[in-house]
C-alpha cells in the first residue's frame, strides 16, 4: 500500500472519529484542521521566525548589493554567507504550502462523496463503511452554516445565487486571512530601511498565493475550502504568538535606558566625572566678582 492511500485512510478514520464524537460533518473538518495545523507547527515556527528575519537584514542586503554591484558571484556567496549566520532561509515561506499539498489532495478524496447504483459509498472511499459518519454521508447530512459541504461553490452558484452566498463569503474568508498571513510575517518595523529587490519580489510572489487559492477554492468541495480558512485562522494565531514571544524575549534581554522611578535617568545616564561643563560652585564665584 502507497503512503498516500495510507494519509487517506488515516484522514479518513481521524474525521469519522471527530464525528463520533460531535456528530456535526462542518466541525469534525474544523478538528481534523486543528490536528493537521498543530502537526505541522514545527514548519509554521520556522516559517514565521525566517520570514522576519528576512525583513531584519534587508539594510545588511543592501549594503552588499551596493558594495558588490559588479561582482555577481562573489555577492551570492556574501548573500548565502549572510543568511546562514542570521538562519535565514529564502525558501521558508513555501515550506508549510509544500507540506500541505499531500493532504489537501488526500482531503479532496475523503471529502469527496461518492454513492453507487446500490444506495452504498463507492468502495474507493476511505471513510470506514460501518462509521457513523458513512451513515451521515448516505443520508446527505452534509451541512453546516447554511451550506452542503460536499458541493463545491461553482454549484452551489448554480443551483441558487442567494443560497449559494454562504459560499462566497467562505472564499472571501479565505483570501483575507491569506493575505493577513502575509502581512503579520513581511510587514517592516519602525525605522526599518526600504526592502530589496528580491525581498520585494518574493513578497509578491506570496502575496498571489491568496487569490491562487481563492481561484481554486470556486471547484473544490466546500468541506476542503472550510479546511482552508480554519487552517489559514488558526495560523494567523500561531503566527501572532510566535511573533510576541520572539519579541518579549528580544526586548528582555536588550539593554537600555533605565528610568529611576520618578521620570529621570538610571545611574547609567549619569554624566562621567571628568565632564568639563561649568560647575554651579563656579557660577557662585563669578555671581560674587560681579558684585564687589
Amino acid at each position: 500500500m502507497n503512503p498516500f492511500t495510507l494519509l487517506q485512510q488515516g484522514l479518513g478514520a481521524l474525521l469519522a472519529f471527530f464525528y463520533s464524537i460531535i456528530p456535526n460533518y462542518g466541525i469534525a473538518i474544523i478538528l481534523l484542521t486543528l490536528v493537521v495545523s498543530l502537526l505541522l507547527f514545527p514548519l509554521t515556527l520556522k516559517q514565521t521566525r525566517s520570514m522576519r528575519a528576512m525583513q531584519e537584514i534587508q539594510p545588511e542586503v543592501k549594503r552588499l548589493q551596493k558594495e558588490l554591484k559588479g561582482d555577481r558571484e562573489e555577492l551570492n556567496k556574501e548573500l548565502m554567507a549572510l543568511y546562514q549566520e542570521r538562519g535565514v532561509n529564502p525558501a521558508a515561506g513555501c515550506l508549510p504550502l509544500l507540506a500541505q499539498m499531500p493532504i489537501w489532495f488526500a482531503l479532496f478524496r475523503v471529502l469527496r462523496v461518492d454513492v453507487d447504483a446500490d444506495g452504498n459509498l463507492d468502495p474507493g472511499n476511505v471513510i470506514p463503511p460501518d462509521s457513523d459518519l458513512a451513515g451521515a454521508l448516505l443520508a446527505g447530512d452534509t451541512s453546516f452554516l447554511g451550506m452542503n459541504l460536499s458541493l463545491s461553490p461553482s454549484e452551489a452558484v448554480a443551483i441558487d445565487w442567494v443560497n449559494a452566498i454562504p459560499y462566497l463569503i467562505l472564499i472571501l474568508v479565505v483570501v483575507a486571512t491569506g493575505f493577513y498571513q502575509q502581512y503579520q510575517t513581511t510587514r517592516r518595523r519602525d525605522g526599518q530601511a526600504e526592502q530589496t529587490q528580491q525581498a520585494q519580489s518574493m513578497q509578491t510572489a506570496m502575496k498571489i498565493m491568496p487569490l491562487v487559492f481563492g481561484f481554486i477554492s470556486w471547484g473544490f468541495p466546500a468541506g476542503l475550502v472550510l479546511y482552508f480558512a480554519t487552517s489559514n485562522i488558526f495560523r494567523i494565531g500561531q503566527q501572532a504568538l510566535i511573533v510576541r514571544l520572539d519579541e518579549s524575549h528580544e526586548g528582555g534581554g536588550s539593554g537600555g535606558e533605565k528610568d529611576d522611578g520618578r521620570g529621570g535617568k538610571g545611574p547609567d545616564e549619569d554624566p562621567p566625572k571628568d565632564s568639563k561643563g561649568p560647575s554651579p560652585n563656579a557660577s557662585k564665584k563669578r555671581n560674587r566678582r560681579r558684585r564687589k
